[in-house]
Parts: C-alpha cells; sequence; structure tokens
C-alpha cells in the first residue's frame, strides 16, 4: 500500500469513525484527492462529493466563490482556499471539506506565486475554516500534485 492509500484509508476510518462525510474541492489535483479517496472499497460510506473546480468560472458556480476574491487575490490564495473549502461545505452533506487551490507547473508561475505553492483550505462543521500553503519543490507537475493529495488528506485527518 502507498503512502497516499494509507493516508486515504486512515482518513476513510477516522470520518467513519466520527460519523462524517466528507467533500472535496479541487483545482490544481483535478480530482485527485477525490480519486484517491474512492479507490478505497467501502468509500461510499463517507465520500459525499467532489467539486472539480479548474477554472475561475467554476469556482464561482459550484462552490460560491466571490468574484471580488478572485479579482484581489487571485486563485492561488488563502482566501481562496478558504471560500473553496466553506463552499463545499456548504454545497454538500459533507461535514469536512478539503479545499485545494495552487500551481502545479510547468507553467503559469510567478515571483509572488512560483510553481510549487498550493493553499489548502479545511472547513469543518461548526469550526471556523482554516488555510495553510506549502511550497513545494519544483520537481515537475506530477510531483506537486502527488505531494498536493498527500498534504490534503494528512489535514484532514488533523482536522478530525
Amino acid at each position: 500500500m502507498s503512502d497516499t492509500s494509507a493516508l486515504a484509508s486512515a482518513l476513510l476510518d477516522a470520518c467513519l469513525a466520527e460519523g462524517m462525510m466528507i467533500a472535496t474541492a479541487e483545482s490544481c489535483t483535478g480530482g485527485m484527492i477525490i480519486a484517491a479517496l474512492t479507490d478505497i472499497a467501502g468509500s461510499s460510506a463517507v465520500v459525499d462529493r467532489g467539486f472539480i473546480t479548474y477554472s475561475n468560472e467554476a469556482k464561482m458556480d459550484m462552490l460560491g466563490v466571490s468574484q471580488e476574491t478572485l479579482k484581489a487575490h487571485g486563485a492561488v490564495s488563502r482566501e481562496t482556499a478558504l471560500e473553496m473549502a466553506a463552499g463545499a461545505l456548504a454545497h454538500s452533506r459533507a461535514s469536512l471539506a478539503l479545499a485545494v487551490t495552487g500551481v502545479a507547473g510547468p507553467g503559469g508561475g510567478s515571483p509572488e506565486k512560483p510553481v510549487g505553492l498550493v493553499w489548502f483550505g479545511v472547513a469543518r462543521n461548526g469550526v471556523p475554516a482554516e488555510a495553510e500553503f506549502r511550497l513545494f519543490e519544483n520537481k515537475g507537475r506530477d510531483f506537486i500534485r502527488h505531494e498536493t493529495v498527500r498534504t490534503a488528506l494528512g489535514l484532514g485527518l488533523r482536522a478530525i
């Protein structure tokens, strides 16, 4: 079992033990987090849904991220990650939501938001949403996306 599979399994077990459903809101990972969870048999007991919101329009339409937030802070920001996580919670039956938005590369980076920058949002019913970032080493798009999945799963575990 891979490290990612072990983390996904542990998160599913923790959600099951707590009677929680989970939802994801993913941009740079394009659904890899929800795929890691649903690769595991029995995940339907706790996985509600995954939102793949690659474009700004999808973030606004599916999650309720405000246009003002996107204009003021950009898609890759603390504010957007928080709104994505809160939106996933509000638009699902989940009591735990994980959100990711970042620059996976190889292009698209800037001095302020370099390739490898990923913001994570975690929202849980009754608890204020939290956000944090990681700056992953630029070892290619696959590396950044896989590290993002592992980190998001770990943050979900920590939130429970």
